[in-house]
């Protein structure tokens, strides 16, 4: 099977990250709990940092700094959302 390179994806990607996830629902690495995005802990400090409500692991980073956005999703084994339209 032939491979494109990452470009081929650069008009879902910026669909995906322009659009309101906070009713997307995201399943918690660590133990398994699945909510909306907007039922999580926010804590703010030189970024945000999205835990579980359920046993309070991280979910994901959000830190922007130096022009960049990083993004760290490694404590949700699944983020779902219904396409807009």
């Amino acid at each position: 099977m032939s491979h494109l390179d990452g470009n081929a994806v650069a008009g879902d990607l910026a669909a995906i990250f322009t659009g309101d996830l906070s009713a997307a629902i995201a399943t918690c690495e660590g133990c398994g709990a699945t909510g909306a995005v907007a039922t999580v802990m926010v804590y703010e400090s030189m970024g945000e940092v999205l835990r579980c409500p359920e046993c309070d692991g991280v979910l994901l980073r959000v830190a922007r700094f130096g022009g960049e956005t990083r993004l760290d999703m490694r404590g949700v084994s699944l983020l779902r959302w219904r396409n807009a339209g």
